[in-house]
């Protein structure tokens, strides 16, 4: 697709700036608002390492302007910049009944950036990383940067300014350094006006191996901490200089085995912040004294990261758990009355109709809570998956940015298994298949003046009996 010209083109400076200094305009190219629209956090962390640098920048939402091209083209060419960096969230929306793809809209927006300025481009986020030497033939940028940005983009636009030719991939080379974000007041009033959420990290990378999952190729394979205090600051400049009402924790799990999480539900107690936030969860090693001092500290929903419903599914996919404490972790959320959801993939490795049956019976012990389910699992490069699925001859040597590959149990007829999900879900509000109907039900519920993160309002718990509240506990 061609892009309409600019009325002028912005030529790169010579000489730049003193200080070797620049103008930078960053581009978030995420248009996707399921299950909500995300704050743009791995820009924002970009732009504050740049801004420690020196460099001049302006952050620019696509999704906050409605994908309004004529906006963006004006902000480009009235901030004049030297450099642009576009960011990459999705290859797709993980979704294989109804699939999304975004490779060719991050094509056009190089392409409309191209037509505005001689800038050199330069692409990255978590999408981009995972297959960047095809994003970056596919898309026409000029540069890649692979991994976190908060390091690489500063060294490339530090050699490319001094003069000095830059590398046209940059991938990170050991532990990249975790900028605090730099939160941009209008983007974070969109975000909170649209999903009621902003998000922060406390910590980046994963030690687990499950075999669908980029996280440890993209962060890396160990932990590595933010500071407590670091958090509990940029929470309350969340809070004092933003009003945002809640957080969102991306951190790849919350509940770390070393205990940092705690160390930050402590830092959020004792600067007795007044905000709500919500996470995702690692259904293991989580009770319910653990839940319990999370809600004190303002946890009000939790996203658990179940994936499987059975024992064999649940080893195929090299979870490291067992069906048993994820009912176990459910109870301790259910016993304090704090929401959470189960998201389960189907047609994983080892999937039969057998396991299929056993699974949906598994769901029903999980009470109080709700169930997202997935047909089939995204292929990602470089994950354990992959290299299964190339081993059964279910995807061929090439991936292509443009046609993401779902595994499909090469022992089960995707339809058939697609058909008992919806009959062992139907008529169940909190039981939600496929995930188009979670869409509609979004739609409905934002209809209503909801917003945010909806699923908890699928939940209905046991109301208290009334002689329980009257009984003498002696």
């Amino acid at each position: 697709m061609e892009s309409e010209p600019c009325e002028r083109a912005v030529p790169l400076r010579s000489g730049q700036r003193a200080g070797l200094v620049s103008r930078v305009w960053l581009l978030s190219t995420n248009l996707a608002t399921e299950p909500y629209p995300v704050y743009p956090l791995g820009m924002a962390c970009v732009a504050s390492a740049l801004h420690a640098a020196g460099h001049h920048v302006e952050q620019f939402d696509l999704l906050a302007v409605g994908a309004d091209r004529a906006r963006l083209r004006e902000a480009l060419v009235a901030f004049a910049p030297d450099f642009v960096g576009l960011s990459m969230r999705n290859l797709d929306n993980c979704d294989s009944l109804t699939p999304t793809h975004y490779p060719e809209l991050v094509r056009d927006m190089v392409a409309l950036v191209k037509a505005c300025t001689q800038a050199p481009v330069v692409l990255g986020g978590a999408a981009f990383s995972l297959m960047p030497e095809e994003l970056l033939d596919f898309t026409g940028a000029d540069y890649g940067v692979v991994g976190e940005g908060e390091v690489q983009m500063v060294e490339l636009l530090t050699d490319l300014v001094a003069g000095r030719p830059g590398e046209r991939i940059r991938r990170r080379v050991g532990p990249g350094r975790m900028a605090s974000p730099l939160f941009a007041p209008d983007l974070v009033r969109f975000y909170t006006e649209r999903s009621g959420l902003v998000n922060l990290q406390t910590k980046r990378g994963c030690p687990f191996a499950c075999a669908y999952c980029s996280y440890p190729a993209l962060e890396g394979r160990e932990y590595r901490f933010r500071d407590p205090r670091e958090v509990g600051e940029d929470l309350e400049r969340l809070q004092k200089e933003h009003d945002a009402p809640q957080v969102f924790f991306t951190d790849s799990v919350f509940n770390d085995r070393e205990g940092h999480y705690l160390q930050v539900v402590e830092e959020i107690l004792r600067r007795e912040l007044r905000i709500a936030w919500s996470c995702y969860i690692r259904p293991q090693g989580l009770g319910r004294p653990e839940v319990a001092l999370m809600k004190r500290a303002g946890l009000f929903a939790a996203e658990l990261g179940t994936d499987a419903s059975t024992d064999l599914t649940l080893a195929a996919l090299n979870k490291g758990f067992t069906f048993d404490e994820v009912v176990a972790v459910n109870e301790a959320f259910v016993g304090e009355r704090l929401p959470c959801a189960h998201f389960v993939m189907f047609g994983g490795p080892g999937e039969t109709e057998a396991t299929v049956r056993e699974g949906l019976a598994n769901l029903e012990k999980l009470r109080h809570t709700v169930v997202f389910a997935y047909s089939g699992i995204c292929i990602f490069p470089g994950t354990a998956i992959r290299r299964r699925a190339l081993e059964e001859g279910l995807v061929g040597s090439e991936h292509s940015p443009q046609n993401p590959c779902y595994y499909q149990s090469p022992r089960l007829d995707a339809a058939t298994m697609n058909a008992m999900l919806e009959a062992g879900f139907r008529g169940k509000r909190d039981r939600v298949f496929p995930p188009e109907k979670s869409r509609q039900q979004m739609v409905i519920l934002q209809r209503m003046g909801y917003k945010g993160i909806l699923w908890p309002t699928l939940i209905r718990y046991d109301r208290p009996r009334k002689d329980a509240l009257t009984e003498s506990p002696c």
